[in-house]
């Protein structure tokens, strides 16, 4: 057992640290051979606590290189998987499920087994190392990890290798346990705050008050006819609503690169940091945004089955903000404030006054070129003279 502690060693410095999940699970399979463990196949299936993704797997083969498979929500269940051995312990939650495949009454009453023992397989077997981690409800009564392991060993694992696997497997849930653990904190940070908020907090900025002053391009969008729609769906149906205009205007904001720091009832509040990439791009990639925005509103409200045509409007402004944790000492929030937030928010309610859907300043304006349409000058709190404020026309589209 001296070369199995070694492992453990390993294992616990890797428990110590941030490993990847299947690069770490990969080496073990490694270290096991190098132990006389006669490991040839090997997965490890965990599940987490994600928007989009509810398990991850980590599939290793000896002379090959680890695979790492995400599997989302969305995705139908296959039949390997309805008919798969893991599925099935989980199911039961049976410690451990072994089948010799050389032995000719041993039953393969799995898809896999068959398949396995065609390709020189000779012993195969499931456990599961149950531990509660944060997770969706699903149809198992577990949370943990589940590894499968398979030899071509013409004897099939010993009671020696089987002893070491059992040792190590623990092992190897302590570490998936903090590693699992890490990332559905990050996953949370990131999801509720944002990636650029998230990181902040978990990097230590979780103080009243902690935050810094940054120059950055402000988007705020906020929905047409909200109450009267709201009244008309009722709640079940205005939320599917609701969220499909959100896929529309954050969406856009997040797939140009930007952050979306608040959902305020109907309306976003984006961030485009100016830092490293400079004034211009930021401006660039903001008018950007709202051209994507405009688009895909405008393929949504194509679609004879939305409920009710989508309408929004949206401003862009520019100026510095300040970026930090706002609130009382037990619940904050991390977000920005400040004049142009402010003015970014009265601009949005004048474009039912002008008649547009996109408004914008004229530090906004200048870089938007003959797009940007003069609309006239408006009192914006903060401001001690009225502001000329700029629509941006629909023809030419900036590219970032």
């Amino acid at each position: 057992m001296a070369e199995i502690d070694g492992i453990e060693d390993w294992m616990i410095g890797q428990a110590l640290g941030t490993p990847d999940m299947a690069t770490m699970f990969g080496e073990m399979c490694v270290r096991l051979r190098q132990c006389n463990v006669p490991v040839d196949r090997a997965m490890l299936a965990w599940s987490t606590l994600h928007p989009l993704i509810e398990a991850e797997l980590a599939f290793w083969e000896s002379g090959n290189a680890v695979q790492h498979e995400q599997i989302t929500h969305t995705e139908e269940e296959t039949e390997d998987w309805l008919q798969s051995p893991v599925r099935a312990v989980l199911i039961s939650g049976e410690p451990l499920l072994r089948r010799r495949l050389t032995n000719a009454n041993a039953p393969l009453e799995f898809p896999l087994l068959q398949r396995l023992s065609d390709t020189g397989y000779t012993d195969y077997m499931v456990m599961p190392t149950a531990f509660e981690i944060p997770a969706i409800p699903s149809e198992f009564a577990s949370t943990g990890i589940v590894v499968s392991w398979a030899t071509r060993d013409k004897e099939g694992f010993s009671d020696d290798a089987l002893t070491a696997i059992q040792y190590i497997q623990k092992r190897l849930a302590l570490a998936a346990r903090a590693t699992i653990e890490g990332q559905i904190s990050k996953t949370i940070a990131e999801t509720y705050l944002g990636k650029i908020a998230g990181n902040k907090v978990l990097n230590g900025q979780i103080r009243h008050g902690d935050g810094q002053t940054i120059d950055a391009v402000i988007y705020f969008s906020d929905m047409r006819s909200s109450t009267a729609i709201a009244e008309l769906l009722g709640p079940d149906a205005y939320l599917s609503y609701l969220n499909t205009y959100f896929e529309a205007t954050a969406g856009a904001v997040l797939d140009q690169g930007g952050e979306v720091l608040d959902f305020i009832g109907d309306a976003v509040l984006g961030v485009f940091p100016i830092g490293s990439q400079g004034l211009e791009t930021a401006i660039r990639t903001a008018l950007a945004t709202a051209d994507d925005s405009r688009e895909r509103l405008k393929a949504l409200n194509a679609d004879p089955s939305l409920a009710h045509p989508l309408k929004a409007g949206i401003a862009l402004s520019v100026g510095s903000v300040m970026f930090g944790n706002i609130g009382v000492a037990h619940r904050l929030t991390f977000s920005v404030i400040g004049q142009t937030v402010h003015a970014a928010a009265r601009i949005e309610s004048l474009t039912k006054t002008v008649g547009t859907d996109v408004l914008m300043t004229e530090d906004i304006a200048r870089l938007a070129g003959p797009r940007a349409q003069p609309v006239g000058s408006f009192e914006l709190s903060g401001f001690t003279d009225p502001q000329p404020l700029f629509a941006l026309n629909t023809s030419s589209p900036l590219r970032s």
